[in-house]
């Protein structure tokens, strides 16, 4: 699509990063500066009007309204900003699957910080999006071609 990618994990706190290679799962405290840096991030790239693919684990729907509307989507249940800071449109794409395929996928991965046992952590604090957020749910099961696509005609129809 040619748009700018941004992996949220390269943006977690040196503290989060030793806090999840120590084993112990990130909590709300945790993660709400990293979501509202990561929304900054977002809300700069919508001002340039450079379309942008954040990867980010956002599992809750607090979380979402964060990378949404900022700081103060947390003392909102709405992500709507008033005046010259409207919510941004993102569009979620939650990749559904077993937790073996992830485990397995996790198990390849290199030099990340966080470890295979905190994976049911990410499954117990998992609230999947549901309506009125703008998502669409894609199953990790399906041939990486076939994700792709799904994806790139969702972001295509808007």
């Amino acid at each position: 699509l040619g748009w700018k990618f941004y992996d949220a994990d390269d943006y977690h706190p040196l503290e989060n990063k030793k806090k999840m290679e120590e084993g112990i799962p990130l909590n709300d405290e945790d993660r709400i500066p990293w979501l509202c840096a990561l929304h900054d991030i977002l809300r700069r790239e919508d001002t340039s009007r450079q379309d942008t693919i954040l990867a980010c684990s956002a599992l809750k729907k607090m979380y979402r309204r964060v990378l949404i509307g900022g700081a103060s989507a947390i003392e909102s249940n709405h992500p709507e900003q008033p005046g010259e800071n409207p919510a941004l449109k993102i569009l979620f794409v939650h990749l559904d699957g077993p937790k073996d395929i992830i485990a397995a996928r996790l198990e390849k991965r290199r030099g990340h910080f966080m470890p295979l046992e905190l994976l049911q952590s990410q499954f117990d604090t998992l609230e999947p999006p549901s309506a009125p957020e703008n998502f669409i749910t894609v199953s990790l099961e399906k041939p990486l071609p076939e994700i792709l696509l799904q994806i790139e005609t969702a972001i295509l129809q808007g």
